[in-house]
């Protein structure tokens, strides 16, 4: 997957929120193949320290409950201990629907069937933990030369769709703190964009066997990056977008600061869009 990276990415330190699994994996892989320092935290120590040797020598794993501020506080300094500084956070952890009802796409409940508890989960993790890490981190970045903050967000589809009660109303949540936080970071040395990667066929939203061969993360990694170089810009197989202003709610294909350049369908950087099925050297490379 290696020759997929066109962006250098060598000296860039970075910070993963939910990168043991899933998306939060895919990113932090593409991140460490493009040659940026990668740190990857979980509730779980000895996950998070096995995702980090997973990816290669220079990653690291750490302990971080995101609903707790007492944690997130220690993790953010011993990171910054370690490493002098960040240049990138990115803002992923969170819980999936599946944390409520297991079989939430054949048989959805209501809001009225969620448990206060389940609820606040999802919630605290997902919002109040892009709440907190970013507190945390952003005040370093511009105390700092600055940095770059990515908000993994959700089409608005599935924001309100019936059945999803917290997983879409959290997801709303944080695109609204991500519009007012970029609001607040304008004209700072720290620029804040909401990523929407892909589409159903990078998610939890279909099942594993629908990606013969080569397994769902195989899309997610091919179809996200981050460049950091001049001004912020997002890419993925769908758009194109540039700038620091405060990122609008797109319908599902992407989210565009207000004074962006958007180009639907642009090409991603890396290399082409993924065949239907790619070639088993391809397979091999993105493990």
């Amino acid at each position: 997957m290696s020759e997929l990276i066109a962006t250098d990415l060598h000296g860039v330190r970075a910070l993963v929120t939910g990168g043991t699994s899933g998306l939060g994996r895919a990113m932090a892989e593409a991140l460490a193949l493009a040659g940026a320092q990668v740190v990857v935290t979980s509730r779980d120590r000895q996950r998070a320290q096995d995702a980090a040797r997973r990816l290669g020598t220079g990653a690291l794993g750490w302990a971080m409950d995101v609903r707790d501020p007492e944690m997130v506080t220690t993790a953010v300094d011993e990171i910054y201990a370690r490493l002098g500084g960040l240049d990138l956070l990115v803002c992923n952890a969170g819980v999936g629907m599946r944390t409520v009802n297991p079989r939430f796409l054949s048989e959805p409940q209501p809001f009225l069937e969620v448990s206060p508890d389940g609820f606040r989960n999802v919630v605290d993790t997902k919002f109040i933990g892009t709440f907190l890490v970013a507190r945390a981190v952003v005040p370093r970045m511009l105390q700092g030369n600055g940095g770059r903050v990515v908000v993994i967000s959700m089409n608005s589809e599935t924001m309100t769709r019936s059945g999803f009660v917290p997983y879409g109303p959290s997801g709303a949540a944080v695109e609204a703190l991500a519009q007012v936080m970029a609001a607040d970071l304008m004209g700072t040395s720290v620029k804040l964009n909401i990523l929407l990667p892909g589409g159903g066929s990078a998610t939890g939203m279909i099942p594993m066997r629908s990606y013969p061969k080569f397994g769902r993360d195989y899309w997610i990694l091919r179809s996200w990056v981050l460049p950091l170089s001049g001004s912020p810009r997002l890419r993925s197989p769908t758009c194109t977008v540039s700038g620091s202003r405060p990122p609008s709610s797109g319908r599902g294909r992407c989210t565009a600061p207000a004074d962006a350049t958007v180009r639907p369908s642009a090409r991603p950087r890396f290399a082409t869009r993924p065949s239907l099925v790619p070639s088993d050297s391809a397979v091999q490379q993105s493990r």
